[in-house]
């Protein structure tokens, strides 16, 4: 019998990292000479892997240049982390509900764009790192929407996918939640409107950690 399992995606349903993203962005884009993109397009790109990010913020530039970008935005992000520059609550209602999931016997992972090292800093910050059994980064797949983050998690955690759940905010987790054949829940406060997440096929979007709860099922 498989083991029931719940992957959220981190930066827009974990924590709001928008500000910290966006500057991070922008510093990047400064120190290359190259005009920044605006804060919709960045916040579009969130979630996916970095390179393909930055393809997507600047599409005229060779796929070198957007691997000398990703690294540049590692930089700016790790330089903000020393200055105390990083802003990454969680949302409001999070830590209680995966607190209570856990508590209800079920398996949790995360499934994000960013790397190891982020992810690992982000979610021990918040005291919340060993209620998840699977962590699966960029650093280790192909960007989503690729399946490969989801079908990890599953082997990972001895689930299936008629047993997981896959809770993001934007059409990138929604549209690797199908692919890898389980149920999508988007959350609307994070980096992608509700109409977008319905559009990409979403089973249910949650406006708030309360209603995320019932869309999940969770006593």
């Amino acid at each position: 019998m498989s083991n029931r399992l719940i992957v959220f995606d981190c930066d827009g349903t974990l924590v709001d990292s928008q500000h910290s993203i966006c500057t991070a962005m922008v510093r990047t884009f400064e120190e290359a000479k190259l005009p920044p993109p605006d804060r919709l397009a960045i916040l579009s790109a969130v979630g996916l892997s970095l390179p393909v990010a930055m393809a997507r913020l600047l599409p005229q530039a060779d796929r070198d240049y957007h691997d000398h970008l990703a690294d540049r935005y590692k930089l700016a992000f790790q330089a903000m982390r020393r200055e105390q520059g990083v802003q990454e609550p969680l949302y409001p209602g999070m830590a209680e509900l995966v607190q209570e999931l856990d508590a209800a016997g079920w398996l949790l992972g995360v499934a994000t764009g960013k790397s190891d090292r982020g992810l690992n800093l982000c979610l021990t910050h918040h005291g919340i790192i060993d209620r998840f059994v699977t962590l699966q980064t960029a650093d280790r797949h192909p960007s989503k929407p690729h399946p490969s983050m989801l079908l990890t998690a599953m082997a990972e955690a001895g689930a299936a996918p008629d047993t997981t759940i896959m809770i993001g905010d934007t059409s990138f987790d929604i549209d690797m939640a199908l692919a890898a054949g389980v149920r999508a829940i988007g959350v609307g406060w994070g980096y992608h409107l509700p109409d977008e997440l319905v559009a990409a096929g979403a089973h249910a979007v949650a406006m708030d950690s309360g209603q995320l709860r019932g869309h999940i099922g969770a006593p």
